[in-house]
């Protein structure tokens, strides 16, 4: 097997080592966000059926295109963790490791001596992070936990939709990718302290509901205050009753954002409306008028092709954008401005683009060096080469088949 080629560049974690005993979006997204920053991350999978992401989504002449993405800047080795010696392989990489993320269930964990104690008792300066349904400390923390169920439970789906219709998940792993945004945080907290001589580890509990939870600003304290159980408004926002914050379709079909969060930001959509500008003086008169100036923006922008909508609202300084489409991005000389969206070869597909690292760093930035690696495409790599193991080893665990 070929050896994978090497990173190019340093970006600001290079060096920082990483294990992956996850699968699937939470966990391997939070270690992908640590290797695009330069992380040495090893993603651990079933030499048999590898990541079950591996086969997620749509595919272009039989190859998946999402684990392209998802897998993208890590190494793939396979280890059979349900046998002796892949569980010791297991903590061979832990120990070569900085931080371990997974996402499996808390009883397999500890089954197989991978858990939080188990792997503190034999490497104390280790940094985890454990994401589950649940959270670790509770009595269902060995239930099965899903992205979509924790944006249930995370009050988010609650406030989304329009009053007169079902509560609505958004488009996309929403729940999970907030999950890994806020992990890979609490890693880099974790370890704030770890050149320190008697750092003695972390240990980050995450379940899937509390990042989304966490960033729903005032529902909690309008619920406990007021007696208030904050439900759906559609596209406005419920805490700011001056604002007009919708979607308007224009007369070519396209669909407006406009949003003004401010007093001013309202005074000037009322401008552009030819509304006496005596009526829009305060918040109490904003927020009386609101739905007439919702009302008239409708009718405005469904009167004028998207295009001239938008210039004319710039100049009037209303805030607005079309509604993006992932084509409308491909396209938009913004994002190719900012240079957030690259082009990476791939040995399937070609040159393939993808989104580029977020966020960028001036000093030490990121890279995308690599879609997502062939099942076990690292083995050689990250079991001889980094953990030293001689090849006769490695071909008496290939004819085990606890590795591939």
């Amino acid at each position: 097997m070929e050896t994978a080629v090497p990173r190019p560049g340093r970006g600001a974690l290079a060096g920082l080592k990483v294990v992956e005993l996850a699968h699937v979006i939470a966990g391997p997204l939070a270690g992908t966000l640590l290797a695009d920053l330069g992380a040495d991350v090893v993603h651990v999978e079933d030499p048999r059926t590898g990541d079950t992401a591996r086969t997620q989504g749509p595919a272009k002449d039989g190859v998946h295109l999402w684990w392209k993405v998802s897998g993208r800047n890590k190494r793939s080795v396979t280890i059979d963790l349900r046998t002796e010696d892949g569980q010791e392989l297991a903590h061979e990489l832990v120990a070569w490791a900085d931080v371990v993320i997974t996402n499996m269930r808390a009883a397999t964990l500890e089954k197989w001596g991978l858990d939080w104690v188990s792997l503190h008792a034999r490497h104390p300066r280790l940094v985890m992070l454990q994401i589950s349904g649940n959270g670790a400390s509770t009595t269902a923390r060995n239930e099965p936990g899903f992205g979509k169920v924790g944006e249930a439970k995370s009050g988010v789906v609650h406030l989304t939709g329009f009053p007169d219709g079902p509560p609505v998940h958004t488009g996309f792993s929403h729940g999970d990718s907030v999950t890994a945004l806020m992990g890979a945080f609490g890693v880099l907290a974790g370890l704030h302290h770890r050149h320190e001589p008697d750092f003695t580890g972390e240990w980050i509990d995450l379940a899937l509901f509390e990042p989304l939870f966490r960033l729903v600003e005032w529902q909690i304290i309008v619920a406990d205050q007021l007696g208030v159980v904050p439900g759906r408004s559609g596209n406005q926002l419920a805490v700011a009753p001056a604002a007009v914050v919708n979607t308007y379709p224009s007369a070519d079909g396209v669909w407006i954002t406009v949003t003004s969060g401010t007093p001013r930001s309202v005074s000037n959509i009322a401008d552009l409306l030819g509304e006496p500008a005596p009526d829009y003086r305060t918040v109490a008169q904003q927020t009386e008028r609101k739905q007439r100036l919702d009302d008239l923006l409708r009718a405005w922008i469904a009167a004028r092709p998207a295009e001239a909508a938008l210039a004319e609202m710039a100049v009037r300084e209303v805030v607005a954008s079309r509604v993006y489409t992932a084509a409308d991005i491909l396209a938009d000389p913004i994002y190719a401005e900012r240079e957030d969206i690259v082009e990476v070869p791939d040995p399937e597909l070609g040159p393939v683009r993808m989104q580029a690292v977020v966020p960028r760093l001036a000093e030490r930035p990121g890279s995308v060096w690599r879609t997502g690696a062939a099942l076990g495409q690292d083995n050689d790599l990250v079991f001889g080469e980094w953990l030293g193991r001689p090849d006769d080893e490695l071909a008496e665990l290939r004819s085990k088949g606890v590795i591939q």
